[in-house]
């Protein structure tokens, strides 16, 4: 008998030597929760162990118990946004986790490809324009953080990421920081006043299947999910593997919404896009248990690019930007950046503009203007609604929305307007007026009696330049007239 309780004895005293309190690593040191929420968070303990969480702005701790596999998650109401530094401690069966350095403010998810990924510092002969500028003025580690996780798959769901830290925008960290979140993050903090942490998860060259779960994927007839099949594809379109490593593990943090720039490697299959964005961007917001769709999409346009493979007469990329915006419109508590205008001539071979501000800023106005209640902040790009015929010489009208109280910035020198005759040549049209009395755009070409077809920036590399009075670029469209 004594040696059967010696024995139960040794193996009790072995599991508890075993048990290890645990934290995912983004609940780390540098951290930024989200204010006046229920902020989660989760780790694993001892099975059926009691679990104290108590943070430095709360007078009494929370208590929860971890479940039969040893896994917990709380939610821990934050207070107000604040530049103070707080602490959160975690302790379960005399074992002790402490968190320093907390912010609490405001928190974003930004995901995509590589012009999400890529950082200030640019990738190889493709800078970040202004670069040093940006970091020499950085803002501070109290007013953006980031935490990057490292690129990774996997064929199986993962609990964690492989790597990620928080970092704060001073000079050392914020050229290996997302240009575009970069940017999102300091408009924000520079109108709010508030702490803003961005969680990046990006993979260049990701599909929308590759952020999407396999359960989903197979649904698509199209798609070959078994392992063999996936590593016949190239790396970094492979399908579901980037959201087992990189979504999986970070969803249900707690976030204010998404920031998503992505697109190029769906490029000619713009005809299932609208569908499968709708679909991750969905089952995205059930990982985050957002029934109402509380949590903002804002996605950005893919950018003007000759390597689509189109030509004067089909544009794959001008169609992959239509599914965008369709894609847009479709979703709920959802909206888009147009960046037709965010080029020069010389990067029509470069899939990585350097115009990456604008972009960032772009997606603040959104949020702004529709999350932090900064009505004031325009934030849409005028839209092409419909299309008429005025008279009988060839003059059209094109109906915009977003323009009707102060027209567009220019009557001449305009970019990538062009009708189409009754012969099928495309025509320039270099000068166009917005009617006061209309409320249209008024377009003639000398060349075209009876236009069929009339299009703006509707190319893989067409840049425009027609702006509404706000600075924010039309949306290139293209339009049979009746």
């Amino acid at each position: 008998m004594k040696k059967i309780f010696l024995v139960a004895a040794l193996v009790f005293c072995a599991a508890n030597a075993n048990a290890k309190l645990s934290l995912r690593s983004v609940f780390s040191d540098g951290m930024v929760l989200q204010q006046n929420t229920g902020a989660a968070i989760w780790g694993e303990a001892d099975a059926n162990a009691e679990i104290s969480i108590k943070t430095s702005w709360a007078a009494r701790p929370w208590k929860i118990r971890a479940d039969e596999n040893g896994i917990w998650k709380a939610s821990i109401p934050t207070c107000g946004a604040s530049y103070v530094p707080q602490t959160i401690t975690v302790r379960s069966n005399k074992e002790e986790i402490s968190i320093k350095d907390v912010l609490i403010g405001e928190v974003w998810f930004a995901s995509g490809q590589s012009n999400m990924e890529m950082p200030v510092s640019g990738f190889f002969n493709c800078p970040v324009e202004n670069a040093v500028e940006v970091i020499s003025n950085a803002p501070g580690k109290d007013n953006v953080r980031m935490f990057t996780v490292k690129k990774t798959q996997s064929y199986e769901p993962l609990d964690d990421v492989v790597a990620g830290e928080w970092k704060g925008a001073e000079p050392a960290n914020i050229a290996g920081m997302s240009a575009t979140a970069f940017f999102f993050a300091r408009k924000l903090n520079q109108v709010l006043d508030v702490p803003v942490g961005i969680i990046l998860s990006a993979y260049g060259g990701a599909r929308v299947e590759s952020w999407t779960p396999k359960d989903i994927l197979e649904t698509y007839p199209d798609e070959k999910l078994s392992k063999e099949e996936v590593e016949k594809t190239q790396e970094w379109i492979r399908p579901y593997l980037a959201y087992n490593a990189m979504l999986n593990p970070l969803r249900g943090y707690t976030i204010k919404g998404f920031i998503w720039y992505q697109g190029c490697s769906n490029v000619g299959k713009h005809g299932q896009f609208v569908e499968r964005m709708s679909n991750m961007v969905n089952r995205w917001r059930e990982e985050w248990n957002d029934k109402n769709a509380t949590l903002p999409f804002y996605q950005v346009e893919i950018a003007p690019c000759e390597t689509y493979g189109g030509n004067r007469t089909v544009s794959p990329g001008a169609l992959l930007r239509q599914a965008q915006h369709d894609a847009a419109h479709k979703i709920p508590n959802s909206a888009i950046v147009v960046t037709n205008d965010l080029v020069d001539q010389y990067e029509y071979w470069n899939i990585h503009p350097s115009k990456k501000q604008p972009v960032g800023e772009r997606l603040a106005y959104l949020a702004l203007n529709r999350d932090y209640g900064q009505s004031g902040i325009p934030c849409y790009s005028p839209e092409a609604i419909s299309v008429q015929r005025l008279s009988d010489d060839g003059e059209i009208g094109i109906e915009l929305s977003g323009c009707e109280w102060n027209g567009l910035n220019r009557t001449k020198e305009i970019e990538s307007l062009e009708v189409r005759g009754e012969d099928g040549i495309w025509h320039e049209v270099k000068e166009a007026e917005y009617s006061w009395d209309k409320k249209v755009l008024v377009v003639k070409s000398d060349k075209v009696s009876k236009p069929v077809e009339v299009r703006y920036g509707w190319g893989d590399f067409r840049p425009g330049n027609l702006k509404a009075w706000t600075g924010l670029p039309v949306s290139p469209f293209d339009f049979k007239i009746d």
